[in-house]
């Protein structure tokens, strides 16, 4: 049997159908992917650093496609969002004597406000997503599997822990509640990726 001539056209429609060689990791690419499955990074990271949702900066390294959503989730809280509710809140608040004060005081009252509002609601964002990170990490690496089972218990750990202060009952509503919202914010970015 003669094997059929491939036109001029046709050799180069092979040529662009080929398939491209597998490219490997360099030893930098799985340094950085070492690091950050590393629950304690990973953690801090989720905590302090709003880098890539607020100021559109470049990842350190690319998460793998399963984590991508919770990272923007807890990015987008750990400070940064905390201070623009800070400055949101602390702009709504009134002076007490605003009749006595002139513009220049009532102004400089606000900004004050508005300055520890920002400090209060970007340590609590701070620390909320700093606990999930590190629940869901260490979850995640005991069960050896990601599902919405890690969100619901780091959440509930989450929401115990920052209701700790409440005593047992407001500890228990505070896991129920944060444990319920991760399953919903869990579902909800299923449908978006």
């Amino acid at each position: 049997m003669a094997s059929p001539e491939p036109s001029a056209g046709g050799d180069a429609a092979s040529q662009s159908a080929a398939v491209q060689p597998l490219q490997l990791p360099t030893p930098e690419e799985i340094k950085g992917q070492e690091m950050m499955n590393n629950c304690a990074v990973r953690s801090v990271l989720s905590g302090v650093m709003v880098e890539r949702l607020l100021f559109g900066g470049a990842p350190l390294s690319a998460p793998p496609p399963h984590h991508l959503h919770y990272q923007l989730f807890l990015l987008a809280p750990g400070g940064g969002l905390g201070v623009l509710m800070g400055l949101f809140f602390g702009a709504l608040e009134n002076p007490i004597m605003s009749e006595e004060m002139t513009a220049r005081q009532q102004i400089v009252y606000q900004a004050k406000q508005m300055g520890r509002k920002s400090m209060s609601h970007a340590k609590t964002f701070a620390v909320m997503g700093l606990i999930f990170s590190a629940a869901e990490c260490v979850v995640e690496k005991a069960r050896a599997k990601h599902d919405i089972t890690n969100s619901a218990v780091a959440g509930c750990v989450t929401g115990g822990a920052l209701a700790a202060k409440g005593g047992p009952q407001a500890t228990c509503i505070g896991c129920v509640g944060f444990g319920a919202f991760s399953v919903a914010i869990e579902k909800f970015m299923e449908r978006h990726t």
